[in-house]
């Protein structure tokens, strides 16, 4: 008796298990809207979420199901964070929507006319040849681009999919004498805490012609999680000295894109 009542009950939890894995996807994109409505360009300073297609196999704990998009990891509340206290200490009259921003595609023609874009978990992104001439002409024409939120072996990917975009760029780490560094706040050390990833987190630049006296296009903060930190900047669950700091690299991005 006892063995077909746990017969009966691992059954009945097979069922659920499944069953869930029918309705999920449904349920989580009604829960996980992550482009409810973009809003149209009016001269104001919008932060600018790009999205990318990825492999099925990489992803959430489901493995394909779209539980857990990478580019959307920290939306919409890291840029609503950080677009708040843009409002706040600088004279940008930033645009402070629901989701503190847009999304768009990476080819989306769009993106040009938004001179600042963040970019989630490159060790994901994955893109095709007419989205990296649109992000090259974006970069070359301008913009400026943050990778944030990867670490380890995600190198890999990033510099794979950065050399289809700017096929001669060179990565260079930056040290804290940049003028990125200094456009708003003044940052003293680049040795930010490895709370997140319990790694040395570093940052590295592309710079236009890849002269590191001329117009830096491309920041990438490796080993390191800033979103997050906007993310959770108002919870208490992380220390105030760490959340600071990243609104200092946030804010710093920001003005250095807004001037450059």
């Amino acid at each position: 008796m006892m063995q077909c009542v746990r017969i009966r009950t691992l059954v009945v939890f097979i069922g659920l298990f499944v069953a869930s894995l029918v309705v999920l996807p449904a349920a989580v994109m009604n829960v996980f809207d992550v482009a409810p409505g973009n809003t149209g360009y009016d001269g104001r300073f919008v932060f600018v979420r790009i999205s990318y297609e990825m492999n099925l196999r990489s992803g959430g704990f489901f493995r394909g199901v779209p539980d857990d998009l990478p580019w959307a990891h920290d939306y919409p509340r890291a840029e609503r964070n950080l677009t708040k206290i843009l409002s706040e200490i600088t004279t940008l009259d930033p645009f402070q929507g629901p989701n503190g921003g847009n999304v768009l595609k990476t080819g989306d023609p769009e993106l040009h006319r938004f001179p600042f874009a963040y970019m989630s978990e490159p060790g994901y992104w994955t893109q095709t040849d007419e989205e990296a001439e649109s992000l090259r002409q974006y970069l070359l024409k301008g913009g400026f681009l943050v990778f944030d939120d990867f670490r380890g072996e995600h190198w890999n990917n990033f510099e794979i999919q950065l050399a289809r975009v700017l096929p001669d760029a060179r990565l260079i780490e930056l040290d804290v004498s940049h003028p990125v560094f200094h456009s708003f706040f003044e940052i003293n050390s680049l040795e930010m805490d490895d709370w997140m990833y319990g790694l040395p987190p570093r940052f590295y630049g592309v710079f236009e012609g890849n002269d590191p006296a001329g117009r830096l296009m491309v920041v990438a903060n490796y080993n390191n999680d800033i979103g997050e930190y906007w993310e959770y900047s108002d919870t208490g669950w992380l220390p105030i000295d760490l959340t600071n700091e990243a609104y200092k690299f946030g804010v710093n991005y920001v003005v250095y894109a807004m001037t450059h």
